[in-house]
């Protein structure tokens, strides 16, 4: 009997489940189809296309989707130094995904120390880092990683390190709520009581209450990370030209939309389509969230 209680799983848990994807509307379920074909478009890219993303052949330049190469047929056409774009769209999709991913875990990290750190502890610290945010959001975050990028030149690696530059405070204000919200509470001052360290406390009773809103702000923030990472590309700031970029891709097919509007249109509406999936998905992860939506 015991073995079928602890194995099976209860009304309440098969409820709340039900309850989920009842709670999730139909655009939820087609961004969450968008970021599924992304991701896999993104992992797949090398076998479901197997050509270099950058290898340039000028004698097919500016082929119009559907025309036949050497190399079989270009599905999306070719830019105008005879670069698949089918190749270029897969690979620029690892870029921007590798790109967001990293960003949110660094800025994220940093964030979450940072917010919890203030939140709980308060005093003169809290002023300093809520002093720091404040002028950094006075700021506007595509100029201050524009001269960051500036600084540090075009590379994977710097365009991270610059993205999670400008992305940390908003993941330390989210935190920095749910721990001012939660130091206080009857458990935690139970905790406090029986003589338990800021260390112990903070990871083990504060932090639980934020990851819900942390991770609400992960998922929103990949698609505005993808954003900004093009558009430095666009600008010749992000991603070098050896390697495949959404919005450098955009930026080189400028003087061709007349002609070649294949080229930046493409990866213009692969982004658009992204970008707006990370959206819903995000705003129903919010929904569920928000404690006023469970009554």
């Amino acid at each position: 009997m015991s073995t079928v209680a602890t194995t099976a799983p209860g009304p309440s848990r098969t409820r709340s489940l039900a309850a989920l994807r009842h709670r999730l509307p139909a655009r939820a379920w087609a961004g969450l189809a968008v970021l599924a074909l992304f991701v896999a478009a993104a992992v797949a890219g090398p076998w479901l296309r197997p050509y270099d993303p950058v290898a340039t052949d000028l004698a097919h330049r500016l082929l119009p989707p559907g025309s036949a190469t050497a190399g079989g047929t270009a599905w999306l056409g070719t830019d105008q130094v005879g670069r698949d774009m089918l190749a270029n769209l897969l690979a620029g999709s690892r870029v921007s995904l590798a790109v967001a991913l990293a960003t949110v875990l660094i800025g994220g990290a940093v964030g979450l120390l940072a917010g919890l750190v203030s939140g709980y502890f308060g005093g003169p610290l809290d002023t300093l880092l809520s002093r720091v945010g404040d002028v950094q959001l006075a700021f506007p975050s595509i100029l201050l990683a524009i001269l960051i990028a500036g600084v540090l030149g075009p590379s994977i690696t710097n365009i991270v390190i610059t993205l999670a530059v400008t992305r940390w405070v908003i993941f330390a204000r989210v935190v920095r709520a749910s721990a001012l919200a939660t130091r206080d509470l009857e458990f935690v001052d139970s905790a406090r009581v029986l003589g338990a360290g800021h260390a112990r406390i903070l990871f083990r009773h504060v932090l639980p209450s934020c990851w819900q809103p942390l991770l609400v702000a992960a998922t929103v923030q990949i698609g505005l990370t993808m954003v900004a990472e093009a558009s430095l590309s666009f600008l010749g700031l992000g991603i070098p030209a050896d390697a495949a970029s959404w919005g450098a891709t955009v930026s080189a097919g400028r003087d061709h939309l007349g002609s070649a509007w294949w080229i930046s249109t493409v990866p213009a509406l692969a982004l658009a389509a992204v970008v707006t999936g990370v959206g819903v998905v995000g705003d129903a992860f919010r929904d569920i969230a928000d404690p006023r939506t469970q009554i």
